[in-house]
């Protein structure tokens, strides 16, 4: 499989597929390909489908497969970027549950709980995450702009939970109180931060959906 990312604000990455190569999706992210590709639905099995309903995500998948040389192009939802990561038995990735765009057939995407109990309690969306694992390539979503740091054995970084986009598997994750109760109460912050720990690389976004539906929801007429 050959691709090439394109665009701006929306980009949309464009797969060259040899016969009988595959490709799949789990949100309908199919923007346009040749007629010579045949898609199918699959659940999966009954374990994944019951994972996938637990955390939102869709319980279904789109497996696209080409009959002899194709195109197929997934396009983005959202502002921002679309990240290429090659996912081997030596990486292992785990990004934030909506992250997820498509890969080849041979990466499988599961359910990644926090281990953390400060995690569980009060990292919200970041407790349940999506985990990226076998071979093969694949994309995932990041909100606006891409940030990437590679974090030494021990080394930390203190990041808004919304901001962590993805993470290598030896990274762990854990929450941190915000010191001070001026600051915990008008420091705007929150209460809790995400403390991200190395060894491995981080992948952060500049800017959230969830940070964007705040921004703008004082400005959405309510209902009288």
């Amino acid at each position: 499989m050959k691709y090439e990312i394109k665009g701006g604000s929306f980009p949309i990455v464009v797969c060259q597929l040899e016969g009988g190569e595959k490709m799949i999706t789990e949100k309908g992210s199919m923007v346009w390909m040749t007629p010579n590709i045949k898609m199918e639905t699959s659940g999966g099995g009954v374990g994944k489908m019951f994972s996938k309903a637990f955390t939102g995500e869709s319980i279904f998948q789109n497996i696209y497969t080409a009959q002899g040389d194709a195109t197929i192009t997934f396009g983005s939802s959202f502002p921002g970027m679309i990240v290429p990561v090659e996912i081997s038995p030596n990486r292992t990735l785990v990004a934030q549950k909506s992250a997820f765009l498509a890969s080849e057939v041979g990466v499988n995407l599961s359910v990644h709980f926090n281990k953390k109990l400060g995690a569980g309690f009060f990292g919200g969306e970041g407790f349940i995450m999506q985990k990226l694992s076998g071979n093969g390539m694949a994309f995932i979503e990041i909100d606006g702009d891409l940030v990437e740091y590679e974090l030494k054995a021990g080394e930390k970084m203190i990041v808004d939970t919304g901001n962590v986009a993805a993470f290598d598997s030896t990274v762990t994750m854990d929450i941190q109180r915000v010191q001070g109760v001026k600051n915990m109460l008008f420091g705007g912050e929150g209460l809790f931060h995400t403390v991200l720990t190395g060894p491995g690389k981080i992948w952060l976004q500049t800017m959230p959906i969830v940070n964007v539906a705040g921004a703008i929801r004082p400005y959405i007429p309510s209902g009288s």
